[in-house]
């Protein structure tokens, strides 16, 4: 053996699946190594409480039968909390390994507090001419064999020859410098990440999780980017979603912007253009709806549904809600139609002719029947939307938000006409050519909320707003 460390344990499980959150475990080996010298070597199958699906059955050889008389991991926490004891926890992909003792302890209200070291990321470190870093690739790497892969002693047992190997090629003084140096990092970083956490500036924009494929699996933003990509490493272990996307993860790349606003304009116009796996609610919307109101109380029905796409953005303070689907907005009056007893036939909610059913039974105050005004039923209608409705422009044309960084130096100018994100610009000349350029603009609702909030909100300095018109305006 060898003295990596003064203390650490080497540790396998095996489990019901990879979700640290909802699998459970159904093997546990581990070695325990102090100066050098094995001290304890324990191993033991775990009643899971679950059906092991056949695909994980025909894996690692552990049948539900096996496990049906075995100790739960309530039984096997204490001896395997004493044998963690002032060690460090050594696993190859340590964060797999952590996670599922984590949760499974926290089940028990018992919280884990151990150094972890990744072996993955070590064997990275030792060897990085090699591509390969799982156990299989360092088995056929270093002519190692094993009679026991994907049962928990035996992949101990690969673990503890691969770091004898390493021991007797680098050197001992290389492999406790490489160790300790990972031990900065604990388990919060996985362990086939190649961009450096170090790299990331901890400054405002967007950052964009990748794995094998050029698509994303996930686009998030913040004002401390690097802070942000490390919460979520370290949420990894109770939050199966993040636990999905860091088991996938091969590196990072980023975007910075210089403040909130150019952060979230961002990651909203990336979500919709690149279509990450992970995002959901910034995804591009397709039928945005809303109602207009028509003027004539007769009409039938009385309002109309309009998809946002088709209206011309100067419009918008004539339509009311802006709903993600039909379905949507149909629900939302019906809901108002019950609310406030308006006619659902006058809506359009239903089909017929004479008065409604709603009007029989006390639920409509009567315009289908002539016992209310028609006029008198579009005023209530229009007061029930009015807190729907959608904000008309508020500007001459285009207008900018200037945001400015004094840490990093940096200036961006975002311009808009009619909600419409036209461009975001960071000097005199582009922001001619913005006012100047004339395009079709899309309505975009992320956006329209984003500014809405932005502009009727009081943390909006008067100095960084420019009322651009159609005439060149000075950046600063």
């Amino acid at each position: 053996m060898l003295a990596m460390l003064p203390s650490y344990v080497v540790l396998d499980l095996e489990t019901t699946g990879g979700n640290a959150v909802n699998d459970r475990i159904t093997e546990i080996a581990a070695v325990r190594i102090d100066n050098g010298v094995e001290t304890a070597r324990w191993s033991s199958l775990v009643n899971p409480g679950v059906r092991i699906p056949p695909f994980i059955q025909s894996l690692t050889g552990i049948t539900d039968a096996m496990v049906e008389d075995a100790p739960t991991f309530e039984q096997l926490a204490k001896p395997l909390l004493a044998l963690l004891e002032g060690a460090v926890f050594v696993a190859h992909n340590v964060r797999f390994d952590h996670g599922f003792v984590l949760n499974e302890l926290a089940r028990l209200d018992i919280a884990l507090k151990v150094k972890t070291l990744c072996t993955v990321r070590l064997s990275r470190r030792l060897y990085p001419q090699h591509k390969g870093h799982g156990l299989d690739a360092i088995l056929q790497r270093h002519g190692l064999q094993t009679l026991a892969r994907h049962r928990a002693m035996g992949d101990v047992d690969v673990v503890l020859a691969w770091l004898d190997v390493a021991n007797r090629e680098l050197g001992a003084e290389a492999l406790a410098r490489e160790a300790q140096g990972l031990m900065q990092g604990s388990a919060a970083v996985p362990p086939m990440l190649e961009t450096p956490v170090s790299d990331i500036p901890d400054t405002p924009g967007v950052y964009l999780f990748y794995g094998e494929s050029s698509i994303p699996l996930y686009v998030g933003k913040s004002v401390t980017m690097r802070t942000r990509v490390m919460s979520h490493f370290q949420a990894s272990t109770k939050v199966a979603r993040e636990m999905r996307i860091l088991q996938e993860i091969r590196r990072v790349e980023w975007r910075e912007t210089a403040g909130e606003l150019g952060a979230l304009l961002l990651e909203s116009r990336l979500v919709k253009e690149l279509q990450p796996i992970h995002n959901r609610l910034l995804r591009r919307e397709k039928q945005l709806t809303a109602w207009k109101l028509h003027d004539d109380p007769a009409t039938r029905p009385l309002v109309q549904l309009v998809r946002l796409d088709e209206v011309d953005p100067s419009d918008m303070g004539q339509l009311y809600g802006a709903y993600r689907s039909k379905r949507q907005a149909m629900e939302a009056l019906r809901s108002l139609a019950d609310m406030h007893h308006f006619c659902p036939l006058v809506l359009g909610l239903e089909s017929g002719k004479g008065a409604c059913f709603a009007s029989q039974i006390g639920r409509c105050k009567g315009v289908c029947a002539g016992r209310e005004p028609a006029p008198l039923h579009r005023v209530r209608l229009q007061i029930a939307l009015a807190e729907h409705r959608l904000q008309s422009w508020p500007h001459a044309g285009r207008m900018g938000i200037r945001e400015h960084n004094p840490i990093t130096g940096r200036t961006d100018i975002h311009v808009f006409d009619q909600w419409c994100h036209v461009a975001t610009v960071h000097d005199e000349a582009e922001l001619q050519e913005a006012i100047a350029q004339r395009q079709v603009l899309a309505f975009d609702l992320d956006t329209y909320r984003l500014l809405v909030k932005r502009l009727t909100g009081t943390g909006l300095r008067s100095r960084e707003v420019l009322h651009l018109g159609g005439h060149p305006v000075a950046a600063t």
